[in-house]
């Protein structure tokens, strides 16, 4: 026989999460809101959310005064698999570089543009919220296979 306190916080854990989004999506997600209050607090202006095109996908794109900035959201439940920033690849910057360069090809002007990183370390109850300004330029070269 189970206990009936053991039960009750089985249901509150159970109906809980039905309310949220399960997985990493939904906590990327949290963490993308936090990005987003961030960014405005820091003086930016959304401009679009997740812009997606067959190249590639960027979180955020938005204004800082006249330069307009490709934001990515990268967000970690800890360091075992190093700092958040650090999980912006190559490959990654290759793919987010080609969305903006779609993004730019819709509009008419040419803005000067940077790629910006919001790094979110959300560990043991504390949380920490980053902004990489200008935190890489342009496609890194593909490396020669052998």
């Amino acid at each position: 026989m189970i206990p009936r306190s053991l039960l009750e916080r089985l249901g509150r854990y159970f109906s809980g999460l039905a309310s949220r989004p399960r997985g990493a999506r939904g906590r990327g997600a949290d963490w993308e809101r936090l990005a987003e209050r961030k960014l405005k607090a820091a003086g930016y202006r959304i401009l679009a959310r997740n812009f997606r095109t067959k190249e590639g996908e960027i979180d955020f794109v938005a204004e800082e005064g006249d330069v307009l900035c490709f934001v990515e959201v990268k967000g970690r439940g800890g360091t075992g698999f190093g700092l958040p920033e650090e999980a912006v690849t190559a490959e990654k910057q290759r793919r987010i570089f080609r969305a903006a360069e779609a993004y730019l090809e819709r509009g008419r002007r040419r803005p000067a543009c940077r790629f910006d990183v919001v790094s979110i370390l959300d560990s043991q109850g504390e949380r920490r919220i980053e902004i990489f300004r200008d935190a890489f330029q342009g496609p890194p070269r593909r490396r020669a296979r052998r």
